[in-house]
Formats: C-alpha cells, sequence, structure tokens
C-alpha cells in the first residue's frame, strides 16, 4: 500500500483526482494541500510515499516544492501544460498526466509505479545475496 498526498490549488482537481485513485486500492490518499507550502508541511508530517503535484500553483510551483525536500517522495505531475513534461523527468517523476486526468493514464502511472516498486525489491534482494556470509573467506 502506497500512501499518497495531493498537491493542487484547484479543489475540483484534488476531488476529481482522489475520485480516480479510489478505484487504485493499493493507493491511500492520506492527504490533500491546497499549496506549494502546505505541500512542505503536509510532507513532513504526513510522510507519505507518493505525491501527485500540480506544476502551476499561485505560491511556487511544483518544482520548488520538491527542490524545498530533503528526500522527495516518489512523483507523478497532474497539470495542465505539456510543456513541463521534460523538465518533470528531470526531477526524477514517474510520470506526468495532462488535466483532467484520464482513468486510463493514471492506471498506466500506476503501473509504472508497481514496476518500479519491483525494481527496487529485485535490486535490493540482490544486494542482499552478495553480503558475506561467515562461511565466506576473503582473500
Amino acid at each position: 500500500m502506497k500512501k499518497a498526498l495531493i498537491i493542487d490549488d484547484e479543489r475540483l482537481a484534488r476531488s476529481e483526482l482522489k475520485k480516480l485513485l479510489a478505484d487504485h486500492p493499493e493507493i491511500v490518499v492520506i492527504g490533500e494541500a491546497v499549496n506549494a507550502k502546505d505541500g512542505v508541511e503536509k510532507i513532513e508530517t504526513l510522510r507519505p510515499d507518493l505525491l501527485f503535484p500540480d506544476i502551476q500553483m499561485p505560491d511556487k510551483t511544483g518544482f520548488d516544492l520538491l527542490a524545498e525536500l530533503e528526500r522527495a517522495p516518489q512523483v507523478i505531475f497532474t497539470t495542465a501544460y505539456d510543456e513541463y513534461a521534460l523538465k518533470a523527468f528531470e526531477y526524477n517523476a514517474l510520470d506526468y498526466l495532462l488535466k483532467p486526468v484520464e482513468p486510463k493514464r493514471l492506471a498506466d502511472a500506476i503501473h509504472k509505479l508497481h514496476q518500479q516498486e519491483e525494481k527496487e525489491r529485485l535490486a535490493a534482494a540482490a544486494g542482499l545475496r552478495n553480503i558475506l556470509s561467515e562461511n565466506d573467506q576473503c582473500s
């Protein structure tokens, strides 16, 4: 289960995304933020695994928000502007969804999330297998 935080200045956009995420029980929306400042505060207190930030917000952009974080959770941008897509991937975004978010595109983004989790799980398992045991010898 992934704990998600939606960060968007538009109430209707937050509500619609929350409604769409209800079809994905492995994603639990633990909070909503109305701007970047509110988002940073909620990230620090709620510790989400996944962010759904908008890019254009009144106080700061979604990019500004991520730059303020010491360690960012996984990110799927949701925005009405397609011109920021390349920049979003410079911030290691998992995906970039255009508003209004289509259920199929959201499902694709969540599929990417699962693929990323599986890669990380396999990498961790491979790393554990490379640890020396008490019976191994070093020369």
